[in-house]
């Protein structure tokens, strides 16, 4: 089994540890009223764009998710949330530098003996979701129950659709596409763009992600026999009747969306199964990036 496979498999006990922790890190954490940023690249961008979505759509504040390079310092802000797995990537560290004496920043990380630990003014470390695998999944997944947990929209039945998510059979055909596109709506369209990143990561496989209601804008004339639709979320109305018109196979998100997540983790590690690939070694990445000035 590979790292990445063993790492995913463990998420469900991740979130319930994560869910039954999220009062005790609720001071580092974004409080109701605050203006708030959330940053990260990558992967955690993305968890950072479902994170952003969720906490501004339960009324606790506005809330704008930005890659850590991109961040716009013109902006005032009442706290800067940065999402770090490994604790060391340049952008983050650069940019919570910046921040430092000016704004309040809280970071998420799994590493406690990296430099983010003095860069930001609070810190949760969830390392027991730590990660050897350069693709990243459960660190992912359980930085993000964290705050659905502090923001309360985290429950049981997530981590019950995660099981499930798991031991499934994917569906019938899946692994044998030769083009993926992932669709999402509100918080999950950043599942959509995470869920692309792992089949590219894992499996080089040509991947492309979408909110769902712009598909019909343009990117559903590649769609055809070969090519899948996931849809993370309650899809709009007539979208997979179309899909299906087209030859293409539609899969339907129907369980909680993070635990649709786990179902794309398992198929690049599937797909990258299939053509040969070690998922452990996806071709020019690091586990961080560094930047040497």
């Amino acid at each position: 089994m590979s790292h990445v496979e063993d790492e995913l498999t463990s998420q469900p006990e991740c979130w319930t540890r994560v869910a039954a922790d999220a009062a005790g890190h609720g001071g580092a954490l974004p409080a109701p009223g605050e203006r708030v940023a959330i940053v990260g690249c990558g992967t955690s961008y993305f968890m950072a764009q479902a994170a952003a979505a969720l906490r501004e759509g339960a009324g606790q504040g506005e809330t704008d998710a930005f890659a850590a390079s991109e961040f716009p310092h013109g902006r005032s802000y009442d706290r800067v949330l940065a999402l770090t797995r490994s604790g060391t990537t340049t952008e983050v560290l650069d940019l919570l530098g910046r921040m430092k004496g000016r704004t309040r920043t809280t970071a998420v990380t799994a590493d406690p003996g990296t430099p983010v630990m003095s860069a930001a003014d609070d810190v949760v470390v969830l390392d027991y979701a730590d990660e050897r695998s350069v693709v990243q999944t459960r660190f992912a997944t359980t930085a993000l129950t964290l705050l659905r947990a502090h923001l309360g929209l985290h429950t049981d039945a997530v981590v019950a659709d995660a099981r499930t998510a798991l031991s499934q059979p994917l569906p019938e055909g899946l692994v044998d596409c030769t083009q993926f596109t992932f669709l999402g709506r509100g918080w999950t369209v950043g599942l959509a763009n995470e869920a692309g990143l792992k089949m590219r990561e894992a499996s080089l496989s040509w991947t492309e992600a979408y909110p769902a209601m712009e598909y019909r804008h343009g990117p559903i004339s590649i769609t055809t026999h070969g090519t899948a639709t996931w849809m993370l979320g309650r899809a709009p109305e007539g979208l997979a009747d179309q899909v299906r018109a087209t030859g293409g196979l539609w899969v339907d998100g129907g369980l909680d969306p993070l635990a649709e997540l786990v179902r794309a983790q398992r198929l690049a590690v599937a797909v990258a199964a299939a053509r040969g690939l070690d998922p452990d070694q996806p071709r020019h990445l690091t586990r961080s990036v560094i930047l040497i000035p």
